[in-house]
């Protein structure tokens, strides 16, 4: 039986025997029957590679931190994960620098440090009852790469000019938006902002050869 550990473009823990990309952590929210008891320990909420330096782990081991796994980086993105700075210290410094370029008016250190991080982050993924916080922009507003919720209550991945349906294997099939609308944006303001800044999000294989068959 699959754990849950599988993280939605929500912030929501889900059981599924379909595999990540990235393996991530919010502390430990398992108990010694490996069942989820609470959404977070903490505000560090990161995202690593499955392999870093040989190193090997018992997946949800009592009293260690629960390993939580991600479709790819949009997604955990989306859930309001930065990159690693030790597994994935070149991508936490190039994350760290458009974030920080584009949220000038934020104030703060010119080089922040990763706590200083993770506290504005935590402000805007965690509202009302540990709810996740969401907030709304206009679809032609958001860069590729961030993710929306849609009205069937999905999630979607912004591309250029389209909206690539999530599930937990994959995109599925792609479709240009309607037309130009409001929609609630689940990938936290800052980061939005920082991928619209340049920062170049890492989108599963799926939304690459969709978007590239959408081109020919």
């Amino acid at each position: 039986m699959p754990r849950q550990n599988r993280v939605t473009p929500f912030g929501e823990l889900i059981a599924t025997p379909a595999r990540g990309t990235l393996m991530g952590n919010r502390g430990c929210l398992h108990d010694l029957q490996q069942r989820i008891r609470r959404p977070f320990a903490g505000r560090r909420w990161i995202a690593c590679v499955l392999q870093f330096k040989g190193r090997r782990r018992d997946v949800m081991a009592p009293g260690r931190y629960t390993e939580l796994f991600f479709l790819d980086e949009a997604t955990a993105l989306a859930a309001g994960h930065r990159p690693c700075a030790e597994c994935q210290r070149e991508r936490y410094r190039l994350f760290r620098e458009h974030w920080v370029m584009a949220n000038r008016a934020r104030g703060g250190s010119s080089r922040p440090s990763v706590d200083e991080i993770d506290r504005a982050l935590h402000a805007e993924r965690i509202g009302d009852r540990l709810a996740k916080r969401t907030y709304v922009a206009r679809l032609s507003r958001l860069p590729a790469g961030a993710m929306v919720a849609g009205d069937d209550g999905g999630a979607y991945l912004v591309q250029d000019g389209a909206l690539a349906a999530w599930t937990p294997s994959g995109y599925a099939a792609t479709a240009p938006p309607a037309a130009d609308r409001s929609v609630r944006v689940l990938t936290p303001r800052s980061i939005v902002r920082a991928i619209a800044h340049g920062y170049p999000v890492a989108v599963h294989d799926s939304a690459r050869s969709r978007a590239g068959s959408r081109s020919r």
